[in-house]
């Protein structure tokens, strides 16, 4: 219980302005599934008031999509109490079977190792291109022999491509040296953004370098409570990306951004590591701010009507509301719709979605309406999670015919003089 934010719970003044904002509590209405009743049980725990079994489902089912932080008069730091919560209940209740392999075969062996990633890229791709998916889908098994939610995400999978990771041409005028992260499932399903998001970067003038070293970015293994595994991919990025000097750390995932942006936080309480680690973060940078600050030389139009999804750690964490925007509204031809409920979270939160997928759904089918309302072509999305699950939001709703989701990167290179054409 020591390990418990005991000190910041007293920050909360119980006010409620976090209540509209808090996901959970909207759909499950239940003061203990809100921020400011999670806030007071780990206070009650940490008194000695409850135990760790009452402490255990309202975290559990917490987003950790950090809006209420955004609506807090008082500056709560809720992240801090929640991650507290967290290591506190993955130490003091034994996992089951099922979580106990997850943690060693995904978090602390497929994430963290590039050549495991690679083969599951080859795996996934044959899977694909032999014509086995569509055998597997038409017979109908999946559903059987998967959770529901494993199931539906395995139709929403994109098309997975060999990485190319071939170099650009650099400008001579050079403006930024920036070191990109790739990240772990990003690179291995969605790696074709990564190589648009690279080519963007080097179009208005970036020296773009992709470092062989860098590894996961401990996102998914910090939200599942294995603080450890994720402070020692903390150390090893901060290593890999210290090697030598880059205006700017640069991703397109709003998820692992946000990590990497706490770092400092993270390690915290070591001495030998913080200062370096608050380097490590103040470097880093979402692709859009770069793009949006050096200005991208639009060749084509878009004539559709779009929405936004932001990501949750995207808006709440990296403070980044301003620059996805402006990109989208200076798209030629392009209709921009604010819908309603704009900053909800759509549910996906890491794999939140696969653990809880009822109470995912339910938050999904609360924001699929205000999409819906819009009528747009096309659904703009920063975040890998965030993708998939309105694509699945979107299926449910029976208009995947009628509306595309495409990450933003993608959008903007399908229009970018010299970035369309050669990615």
């Amino acid at each position: 219980m020591a390990k418990l934010a005991y000190e910041e719970t007293f920050d909360c003044v119980q006010c409620g302005y976090c209540l509209p904002a808090c996901p959970t509590y909207q759909t499950m209405e239940k003061e203990t599934h809100s921020p400011r009743g999670r806030i007071n049980l780990v206070k009650m725990a940490a008194e000695g008031k409850i135990s760790t079994d009452e402490l255990k489902e309202p975290i559990d089912l917490c987003l950790g999509c950090r809006a209420c932080e955004t609506a807090c008069p008082t500056n709560v730091q809720y992240g801090r109490i929640l991650e507290s919560a967290k290591e506190v209940l993955a130490e003091s209740h034994q996992p089951s079977l099922a979580q106990r392999l997850v943690e060693k075969t995904v978090f602390k062996g497929l994430l963290p190792s590039d050549k495991m990633l690679r083969v599951l890229e080859f795996g996934l791709q044959t899977y694909q291109k032999s014509g086995a998916q569509t055998l597997v889908q038409k017979s109908g098994i999946l559903p059987k022999l998967l959770p529901q939610g494993m199931a539906e995400f395995e139709a929403m999978m994109p098309a997975i491509k060999r990485r190319k990771r071939k170099k650009q041409i650099t400008p001579a005028s050079t403006k930024d040296r920036v070191a990109y992260f790739t990240g772990c499932l990003m690179d291995t399903m969605f790696g074709s953004i990564n190589e648009q998001a690279i080519a963007l970067l080097e179009r208005v003038g970036c020296d773009v370098h992709v470092i062989p070293s860098q590894s996961c970015c401990g996102a998914l293994q910090h939200h599942a409570g294995d603080i450890e595994t994720a402070k020692m991919l903390a150390k090893k990025n901060i290593d890999a990306f210290e090697e030598e000097q880059y205006d700017y750390i640069v991703s397109s995932i709003g998820g692992c951004g946000a990590m990497l942006m706490e770092y400092g936080e993270l390690l915290r309480q070591e001495s030998e590591w913080h200062e370096r680690a608050e380097q490590f973060a103040n470097k880093h940078v979402d692709v859009s701010i770069i793009l949006e600050k050096n200005g991208l030389p639009f060749s084509g139009t878009l004539n559709k009507t779009a929405v936004y999804q932001p990501s949750c750690h995207m808006t709440h964490v990296q403070k980044n509301t301003s620059a996805p925007l402006a990109l989208i509204q200076g798209i030629p031809g392009l209709t921009y719709v604010e819908i309603d409920k704009q900053e909800m979270c759509c549910g996906s939160a890491g794999i939140y979605n696969l653990l809880h997928y009822e109470e995912a759904t339910a938050i999904l089918d609360k924001k699929m309406p205000y999409v819906q309302k819009a009528k747009p072509d096309l659904l703009i999305t920063t975040n890998p999670g965030c993708h998939l699950q309105m694509k699945l939001g979107i299926q449910r709703a029976g208009l995947a015919e009628k509306i595309e989701v495409k990450h933003l990167v993608e959008v903007l290179a399908e229009v970018t003089e010299g970035v369309r054409n050669d990615v």
